[in-house]
Parts: structure tokens; C-alpha cells; sequence
């Protein structure tokens, strides 16, 4: 049964940044379900699951072009689920399918998984060790992308849940990865990870998809320099695109009078961010939320927001994502808060901050980044 094209051609990126150069379905999410399709097909109610679907494609084509109900997904950036639900929605098809954590409840019973390959090899690492955990030891998974991100380290790390791993043939520029035979997973789970940080003394717990893992992301670390310097009068801060959540606990540990909010678009990093907290003293003072680009909180609501935005959306380097928070930053602040960010120098967010935010001053630079400070109203 081929899969519509009338649907995935009309999936939008929604409520993600949107460009001409970047795509809600890509050859990768074709193949994918091209190559599962004999084993979609009569795939029974409740036993198919994807995870890390962009946009819908895997899950709404799985639905409209197989008949499968009951499909469970799990995305780990919010904007991902959103789209699925307003795509899912213009297509008729919102009822067909259920969001899930990377979990028993996405994977008890799972005979056939679909995954987009994350093009972080601990992302993949804790994907294969949940379903070998959980889903049907029949299972199979088929786990794409496009050939540029696939790493012959992928095999292997699937090799270590599965005992049976090899490739399509590709086509598109695109490749798919096959695992059956679950094997034995370790008798506690791998992930989340976790790590001292001794420059900071700080406890690090982060799952797979966080991104930096562990590690104290370089930009980070220049960032954690002008702490002593950021709004001595701030009660209410944010930590906007919070990854494990250093700079939020660093803030936290800093004063002791201080709420911080830690949000990111990233369940992954959610999750990790509220461990790292906890693992440090200070969860009673730091409230990990995801979200897309703040769009819960209220305007004029924070002193002090900080942020290490990212450089690319996806897979493309792209400066959307970063203009999205620098507008968001500009709503949430009070009058005369501030906001403190850490970009690459070549990028020149000056400009961008002071029209987002207000008046803008470039505190710090190094070879590599540039800090600057904002100001609202002022």
C-alpha cells in the first residue's frame, strides 16, 4: 500500500521555524517507510511506535498509508509534537495516534519501530537500550536518515541492544538501518548519565539527547564567567535553551534568594536539567519546563534571562532559532531587566538583540565567542 503523497506533501514544520531551504519531509522519512511497509502492513492496533519524527511524516503516513491505529510517538523537541498535532489535525487524522516518553508506555508490546536516527550516537544509544528493554522480543526496528549523518558507529552502537544489524540499500541520499533480536539489556539502565564536574563542582545527570552530555559546552563555561556581573537585583531568572541545566544550578548556587526557571524545547534536556538540579541542592529553586521559546510565561515576568542559543535548526545551519528567543527574551523581561548571551562572533547578534530586547553591549570575546548584555526599555 503506498503511502499518500497528498499527505506528506501538505506537512508543515509549524509551529518550528519555517525557510525555503528547510523541509517538513525529507527522502529519509520515504525510505523509512518504504522499507517497514511489509511489516506495517496488518501491523495490529497499539503495535507500532516511532520515535524522533520530525514532523509527522513516519506517523501520519504509518496511519493514512498502512491503517495502523493506535501508534505511539515519542519527539523529543516540542516542536515536533506540535506539528504532528497541527498536521495530524488539517488531515483528519488526531486520534489515530498517542505521545509518549521514551518509556515502557511507548514500547511494551512494540513489534515494529520506526526511528529518525539522531545524529547523537548517546541519543541513539539510550533509544536502542528502551526498546530492547520493553518492546516485543519479535520487534523490529527500522532507524533513517540522510547518508551525510549516518556514522558506521551507529551500527555498532545498535549492534550492543540488537543482535541482528544491517543496512538497506540507500536511495536519495538516504539510508535505513535494521535491528531485530533484542538482546539483554543491562539490568539497570545506562541513561541518564552522570559526572562531577570538578572546575565547578557541580554533579551533571544527562540523558542521551541533551545536547553537550555531561561535558561543560565551551560557550557555557565563557558565559559562566560574567555570572558575579548579571543583574544583582534579579529575583526571577530563566535559563532559556537549558541543556542539562549548569547555567540554571550555577545561578541557583550563586544567590540564594534567586528562582530560576530552566526551559527548552527538549524532553531530554527537561529531564536532565531537573536531575542536575536536584543532584546539587537546589530543585526547590529551579523549575525545569519545556517549552517552545518560553511561550508559557507571562509577559514582563523575569529579571535576568540567559541563553547560549543554538547556531542551526536541525541538521542546517540556521539562525531562526536564535531570533525566535532573542523575541522572546524581549517579551518576558521587565523593564530594565537583562539579558546575557553567549553566541559564535561571526555571527553578529548585536543588531538582532537590540531590536529584539533594547540596548545592547558586548561585554566579553575570545577567539571563538562573543558575550553580550541587554537591557529592556532602557
Amino acid at each position: 500500500m503506498p503511502v499518500p503523497e497528498e499527505v506528506l506533501s501538505r506537512l508543515r514544520r509549524f509551529p518550528d521555524v519555517e525557510a525555503p531551504n528547510l523541509f517538513a519531509v525529507d527522502g529519509a522519512d520515504r525510505l523509512i517507510l518504504d522499507e517497514a511497509g511489509p511489516s506495517l502492513l496488518g501491523a495490529a492496533s497499539g503495535t507500532v511506535a516511532v520515535i524522533g519524527d520530525h514532523y509527522g511524516a513516519l506517523t501520519l503516513g504509518t496511519i493514512a498509508g498502512f491503517g495502523v491505529t493506535d501508534v505511539r510517538v515519542h519527539q523529543d523537541p516540542i516542536t515536533g509534537e506540535l506539528a504532528l498535532s497541527h498536521n495530524a489535525a488539517r488531515a483528519g487524522l488526531s486520534e489515530a495516534y498517542r505521545s509518549c516518553g521514551l518509556d515502557e508506555s511507548l514500547l511494551s508490546g512494540a513489534r515494529v519501530v520506526l526511528v529518525q536516527l539522531p545524529r547523537s550516537l548517546a541519543a541513539l544509544a539510550e533509544i536502542a537500550e528502551a526498546v530492547a528493554r520493553h518492546a516485543d522480543p519479535e520487534v523490529v526496528v527500522y532507524a533513517g536518515g540522510r547518508d551525510k549523518h549516518i556514522a558506521p558507529a551507529m551500527n555498532e552502537v545498535l549492534a550492543r541492544s540488537f543482535g541482528d544489524v544491517h543496512a538497506t540499500r540507500g536511495r536519495q541520499k538516504s539510508r535505513v538501518l535494521v535491528a531485530r533480536g533484542p538482546l539483554d539489556p543491562p539490568a539497570e539502565p545506562t541513561y541518564p548519565l552522570r559526572e562531577h564536574l570538578a572546575e565547578l563542582d557541580m554533579e551533571v545527570v544527562a540523558h542521551g539527547a541533551a545536547f553537550a552530555g555531561t561535558k561543560l559546552d565551551i560557550g557555557t563555561r565563557f558565559l559562566l564567567d560574567y555570572l558575579p556581573r548579571m543583574n544583582p537585583d534579579a529575583r526571577s531568572a530563566v535559563d532559556l535553551g537549558c541543556g542539562t541545566g549548569i547555567l540554571a544550578v550555577a545561578l541557583a548556587r550563586s544567590r540564594a534568594d534567586l528562582r530560576v526557571i530552566a526551559t527548552d524545547q527538549s524532553a531530554a534536556a527537561v529531564a536532565s536539567t531537573a536531575a542536575t538540579a536536584h543532584a546539587n541542592g537546589v530543585g526547590d529553586r529551579v523549575t525545569a519546563l519545556r517549552d517552545d521559546v518560553m511561550s508559557t510565561l507571562g509577559d514582563a515576568t523575569a529579571d535576568l534571562i540567559v541563553c547560549n542559543p543554538p547556531f542551526h535548526v536541525g541538521a542546517a545551519v540556521h539562525t531562526g532559532a536564535a531570533l525566535s528567543m532573542f523575541r522572546g527574551a524581549g517579551r518576558v523581561l521587565r523593564e530594565g531587566g537583562e539579558l546575557w548571551t553567549v553566541y559564535n562572533s561571526h555571527l553578529g547578534y548585536r543588531g538582532a538583540l537590540r531590536k529584539s530586547v533594547g540596548p545592547t553591549e558586548l561585554i566579553g570575546r575570545n577567539p571563538k565567542f562573543t558575550v553580550a548584555r541587554s537591557v529592556k526599555g532602557v
